[in-house]
């Protein structure tokens, strides 16, 4: 008996006051956190449920709507139950660095280049690099994946005078960081970030993966380089269903 109430055969215990949908629900939460289905993955039908855990469809359907709230579910009408998998913690702190972060926690990161090109420096990019407006600017547009599924779209700008082959060392590097140390900058910290949320757009939807209507963190970032100069301005897309923001403090 496991401590859902429920065996490892999938067995319901039917006494010990604890309602079905319940140890239903402990039981999926545990195959979900041990990746039984990864992100993205459909969950067998309701009918299956109901037939493996001897109960009917409607204390299946109580149990999906608890990990639904949880996030750790969701449900496509025609098309059904999806496993939203565990959030990757993202931590933001002085050094934050997608590669390292995606790798310490088990996955296998991937950088792609979307796009690129050179664009005039709005107001808030200008003011962030100090520099003038329309200044050139080039600008990426990267993809970052953990086992192959889409996290983040970013967009990353940096003075084109400075940094005018930047588009193809990170094109052959997959990383800010890497394409950076190309470029002479062994190192750099965090600035400042702000972090707000919106609903994504088809575009986002499409490189992300994402349904129509899922929600996305925003961060928007400064980094500077060693000597404290602003380096790279940034504007990061999260899906949420996949990230936590964690907000590291100094200590």
């Amino acid at each position: 008996m496991t401590a859902t109430g429920i065996s490892s055969e999938g067995t319901i215990r039917r006494t010990g006051g604890i309602a079905l949908w319940r140890q239903i629900a402990d039981f999926l939460r545990a195959e979900l956190r041990a990746d039984a289905w990864p992100a993205g993955t459909a969950l067998p039908t309701e009918a299956s449920f109901a037939e493996r855990f001897g109960v009917n469809r409607h204390t299946v359907r109580r149990a999906i709507a608890e990990l639904e709230a949880e996030g750790l579910l969701r449900s496509d009408q025609g098309r059904g139950t999806f496993a939203i998998g565990r959030r990757l913690a993202y931590p933001i702190g002085r050094r934050t660095r997608f590669s390292e972060i995606v790798g310490r926690q088990a996955k296998e990161p991937a950088g792609r280049l979307v796009g690129s090109g050179i664009e005039p420096a709005g107001p808030w990019q200008a003011e962030a690099l100090d520099v003038a407006e329309a200044t050139p600017l080039v600008c990426l547009e990267t993809l970052g994946v953990a086992d192959g599924v889409p996290l983040s779209l970013a967009r990353s700008w940096f003075v084109a005078a400075r940094f005018p082959d930047i588009a193809d060392t990170y094109a052959e590097t997959g990383s800010i960081t890497a394409a950076l140390a190309r470029h002479g900058v062994d190192d750099y910290v965090r600035r400042w970030t702000r972090v707000r949320a919106r609903t994504a757009e088809p575009g986002e939807c499409r490189r992300l993966n994402l349904e129509p209507g899922a929600s996305i963190l925003i961060t928007e970032a400064l980094n500077d380089d060693a000597a404290g100069n602003p380096l790279h301005v940034s504007s990061t897309r999260f899906a949420a269903e996949r990230i936590e923001i964690v907000v590291e403090t100094p200590g």
